[in-house]
């Protein structure tokens, strides 16, 4: 047997020793390979040698390599380094369909895909292109998803402005405050709408502020304000002296003067369609009126307390009594919520009575929520909301660690409510407080005309462009305006 021979053997220690003994003489020499062998020859050797190695146990592979390795130079380690690089550290984002890529991206949480944008420019591309699960991240976040946008790096840039925001939220710093003064007496009635802030007072004026800017856009001259409601051209007012008036903004003339209720009148609503007007009094009365013409319409009795809260809202859902699209009236008293026809036919009786105790024994929060679909108001036990096609109690939310909380907002994610010494949002899906605001010694109200909530559409879910102006307005001892206003993003 020569030198550089490999001896085939049956026993895999022999044939081991075999290739060692062979690949380390041809290692040794270096001429084995160049000047030795012909090409075709190496090729020859190069295939034995192969089938050989294929042939033995992994101990015996990594044992060969062991040696072999031993036997290198820097030239051949040079070498080893670059290709196993190459062979160990696969992209699999990179080689990956971009599908399944996007599919196993949706198992990891989004901090960690942040992480994963820094390993490189290509994992950006692709993990930022991952629509689901940027979107579903914002979802989680309590956020409204628009489906309509196209651009496929949109929604990593939204969850990245979403975790901002909440971080926001969490160290209570989302919010700031400002104030409105020009009233010379108590402010009894605020109302807020499309960035406007009407207040009347017992100075015998209401006001329209600018809230963005603070300034008042009109001033007129009114009779003491117990609640207030506006539009672009019209204010109508319930007043302590038993009446409801409409002004027009521009001439600050009354247009109309509604006599009838022997009580004060804590609230008024309104539509222009129906040309109908509603009020509420401490007479426990609610009048239906013709807004045009100032006529009593209706008087609708039944209640036993001072009616604090009128809502003149479209039906959303069908029931065995109403249809969507018919409009619904909702009166509030101290115990019970009632729930009238409301239309072009006057007469009409009551639908419903909703209350929390039979007993009376639990009183409800000066505070209603009605979108067609759900009612919903706050008491000692809890903020209660009623299913509108079937009456039902959908549920009960109750905060143990905070008492008596008072109802302001409420929506499919988030509902805000306050007490005597915080504003609170709360999550509405796990029903746990995210956030909470501080605020100042305001005045009280037992009819919760003196403060309320300001934009609610980011109670549906943030988008990144709703949590922007005001967010609750009280009026204060000293007749001035606290406002807590959306902080704009960092």
């Amino acid at each position: 047997m020569k030198r550089g021979e490999v001896i085939y053997e049956v026993h895999s220690g022999v044939q081991c020793e075999g290739l060692l003994h062979n690949c380390g003489y041809a290692m040794e020499t270096g001429k084995f390979f160049h000047n030795l062998m012909e090409r075709k020859d190496f090729e020859t050797w190069l295939d034995n040698i192969s089938v050989t190695f294929l042939s033995l146990t992994d101990l015996q592979k990594n044992e060969t390599l062991d040696h072999l390795i031993s036997l290198s130079g820097a030239v051949q380690l040079r070498h080893l380094s670059n290709n196993l690089e190459t062979l160990l550290k696969r992209d699999f984002l990179k080689l990956l369909p971009l599908e399944l890529s996007f599919y196993l991206l949706k198992w990891l949480d989004p901090q960690t895909l942040l992480t994963c944008c820094l390993v490189s420019k290509q994992w950006n591309k692709v993990i930022s292109a991952c629509t689901e699960v940027w979107q579903t991240a914002c979802k989680n976040l309590g956020w409204q998803i628009d489906d309509s946008v196209q651009d496929a790096l949109h929604w990593k840039k939204v969850y990245l402005k979403a975790i901002l925001r909440m971080k926001q939220l969490e160290d209570h710093e989302a919010f700031e405050t400002s104030s409105l003064i020009g009233h010379s007496a108590r402010v009894y009635a605020l109302y807020y709408k499309d960035g406007l802030l009407c207040t009347g007072s017992d100075d015998l004026s209401a006001k329209l502020w600018d809230v963005s800017t603070g300034q008042c856009v009109y001033g007129i001259q009114t009779h003491t304000c117990a609640a207030v409601k506006f539009d672009e051209q019209k204010l109508v007012t319930g007043s302590f002296d038993n009446t409801v008036a409409c002004w027009e903004w521009s001439s600050g003339a009354r247009t109309q003067h509604f006599r009838g209720h022997t009580g004060a009148v804590f609230s008024v609503d309104y539509n222009d369609e129906l040309d109908i007007l509603v009020s509420g009094s401490a007479d426990f009365t609610v009048k239906v009126w013709a807004l045009s013409a100032g006529t009593c319409l209706n008087t609708l009795t039944g209640h036993t307390e001072w009616v604090t809260k009128v809502v003149l809202q479209k039906c959303k859902v069908k029931s065995l009594l109403h249809s969507p699209g018919d409009y619904i009236l909702l009166s509030a008293d101290k115990y019970e919520i009632k729930i009238w026809p409301i239309g072009r036919e006057i007469n009409c009786k009551c639908l419903k009575t909703l209350s929390v105790s039979e007993d009376r024994s639990i009183c409800l929060q000066p505070r209603l929520h009605f979108d067609g679909k759900y009612i919903v108001c706050s008491s000692a036990l809890g903020l209660y909301q009623w299913d509108f096609a079937s009456y039902d109690i959908l549920r009960v939310i109750k905060t143990p660690e905070i008492a008596n909380l008072a109802l302001l907002g409420f929506g499919d994610i988030f509902a805000l409510l306050f007490d005597n010494r915080y504003l609170y949002i709360m999550d509405l899906r796990t029903e746990s407080l995210i956030s909470r605001w501080p605020l100042p010694e305001y005045r009280k109200s037992k009819r919760g005309s003196s403060f309320l909530a300001g934009e609610a559409s980011w109670l549906n879910g943030l988008d990144g462009h709703n949590d922007t102006g005001l967010v609750f307005a009280t009026s204060m001892p000293d007749h001035s305006i606290h406002l807590v206003l959306w902080k704009e993003h960092g």
